[in-house]
């Protein structure tokens, strides 16, 4: 029988997510996938596998986890409680996890969205091309206990390792573009857009998050009479009251509320991560510099290898100290 995880308790919006699915926009399928995928490129690279594999998301809260056999894992994206047999894991880093033992993992620290890897990954069955969890298109349903997810073949590799932590779950501040809409409104408007201190509201999940802002809201002019065109994740609409929902990798394809601006990709996983309260700031640049970053972001990735450091570990919490040979090449001490 193949490696199996079994889910013993499932938090709140638990689900299969990978790359998700490109090419079926016109079909009605936004991208979906994880919501920071960012996180699933870290995870690739904590365990030496391709980044198109299947992770665990976990939304605000993990659960209780247990695999059939041994395993390799990453725990990366927002920063989440773990234990191992009540052992506490580190975070952004690769763990060997042994047949039968219990992987605990609680709330967020910070940030939205934390993602458990897999060594070969989850190996659930493919829908138009992608394991994900599209719950809008009502691609997948949530994980629940009880459920056990198959694992990949896992070919092995090295645990132990950690990457930097990242600084993007407690907002910041998020480059946008004009969009095709922003002529609809005034330039003094765009202006103050980047000068407006915004939080992120209560309201949000994978399909998108409302910003809060003090003072009068930002308004199109004709902004109810726009005609439903395409929308992609990362573009900034404005409601009828003037407030600006950021759109998220499982939003919808068509809309007709007014876009004023458009969250770089490089940026959009922070906007994603960011929870309820957390402050934000919009950057409006060109598009020759976004450009200029997303292709600085990509080699970033790329390099991200690089940045792979060994666990330094406590000896007070190392529950198999006993089976790492510590003392070697030791003799009588006799003198030939």
């Amino acid at each position: 029988m193949s490696a199996r995880l079994e889910i013993l308790e499932a938090g709140p919006g638990l689900s299969v997510q990978d790359a998700g699915w490109r090419g079926y926009v016109g079909q009605g399928l936004s991208p979906g996938g994880a919501a920071d995928p960012r996180a699933l490129i870290e995870g690739a690279v904590l365990l030496g596998q391709a980044p198109s594999g299947a992770a665990l998301e976990m939304a605000g809260r993990g659960g209780r986890f247990r695999a059939t056999q041994d395993c390799r894992i990453a725990l990366t994206g927002a920063p989440m409680q773990a234990t191992l047999d009540g052992v506490p894991l580190l975070w952004h880093a690769s763990h060997r996890v042994p047949t039968g033992a219990e992987l605990r993992i609680g709330a967020a620290q910070s940030g939205v969205y934390g993602y458990l890897h897999l060594g070969g990954g989850i190996d659930s069955p493919r829908r138009l091309g992608s394991r994900a969890t599209h719950l809008v298109a009502g691609l997948g349903r949530l994980c629940a206990a009880g459920d056990a997810l198959p694992l990949g073949v896992d070919p092995g590799g090295e645990t132990g390792l950690k990457l930097p932590d990242p600084d993007r779950f407690a907002g910041g501040s998020l480059r946008i573009v004009r969009s095709f809409q922003s002529d609809r409104f005034a330039e003094e408007d765009l202006a103050r857009l980047s000068r407006t201190a915004f939080t992120r509201d209560m309201r949000g999940n994978r399909m998108g998050v409302r910003l809060d802002h003090a003072g009068p809201g930002f308004f199109a002019q004709g902004g109810l009479t726009a005609l439903s065109e395409i929308v992609v994740p990362g573009d900034i609409q404005v409601t009828g009251e003037g407030a600006p929902y950021i759109l998220g990798v499982e939003s919808q394809t068509t809309g007709g509320y007014p876009r004023i601006a458009t969250v770089i990709p490089a940026d959009l996983p922070r906007a994603m991560q960011a929870p309820p309260g957390a402050p934000l700031r919009l950057s409006l640049i060109t598009r020759a510099e976004a450009v200029a970053i997303e292709r600085a972001e990509a080699a970033r990735l790329r390099d991200l290898p690089r940045s792979l450091r060994p666990i330094l570990r406590d000896p007070a919490q190392m529950a198999d100290l006993l089976s790492y040979q510590l003392i070697s090449g030791v003799t009588a001490g006799e003198v030939s």
